[in-house]
């Protein structure tokens, strides 16, 4: 069994949502935010108090992006994993570690800057900067849905579920509505997939039955 610990739309909704594509069996934590703070015991489990955690066995993980990317692999059948010798292995593996690297790194910036610290620590210079910054690495995914409905590969693989939840987390932040045309075409073809929805869905209902408030509260990793 797969077990994952989760805040109501932080990182961990990446495996979530890999878990809900997959149709995997897998018990769901929900942890108020940030855990680290609100929920002490959970750093016996992990050190870093950070979400995601998943745990398989005696296998644990917490970075999301290579969570995806493990889950693809051990169920090659579904289609979400790319590998060699296909041409678009390469793509593949820049696109889903991209999604965390690139486009959610300086989200985290403008949550912590614009959100999360005290008034007196409020950086609008770091929200006006960091907002640019992610918007202009946002090009490369405008250019790579100009001709096709995916990211690579020609289908829906685990990088775009990457790089789709740093489109969740812009949205979040209100920076959706600068998203180019073939991004915001992408997006709500995102938000149409089955899986996705029965994703958004269980951490609703996982929150409610945990008494876990629901109000998206994405990790910085201060």
């Amino acid at each position: 069994m797969i077990h994952l610990y989760h805040c109501v739309s932080a990182r961990s909704f990446r495996p979530l949502w890999m878990l809900e594509e997959l149709q995997l069996p897998y018990t769901l934590h929900m942890l108020p935010f940030p855990p680290r703070a609100l929920a002490r015991s959970f750093l016996e489990l992990n050190p870093l108090g950070t979400v995601p955690l998943l745990v398989q066995g005696e296998m644990r993980m917490t970075e999301s992006a290579a969570m995806c990317q493990y889950l693809a692999a051990a169920h090659p059948d579904a289609g979400l994993d790319v590998r060699p010798p296909d041409p678009a292995f390469g793509a593949y593996l820049n696109w889903l570690h991209m999604g965390e690297a690139t486009l959610t790194f300086p989200q985290t910036l403008v949550l912590r800057y614009g959100r999360f610290e005290t008034a007196e620590r409020k950086q609008p210079q770091v929200v006006e900067d960091y907002s640019r910054w992610f918007l202009s690495r946002l090009r490369a995914v405008e250019a790579a849905l100009a001709h096709s409905e995916h990211l690579c590969a020609g289908r829906f693989t685990a990088a775009d579920v990457s790089v789709g939840y740093a489109l969740l987390l812009a949205e979040h932040l209100g920076l959706s509505a600068q998203y180019g045309a073939a991004t915001q075409r992408y997006w709500q073809r995102l938000q149409q997939r089955p899986g996705y929805q029965r994703a958004m869905a269980a951490q609703i209902d996982a929150a409610q039955a945990q008494g876990v408030p629901t109000t998206p509260a994405p990790d910085t990793r201060p």
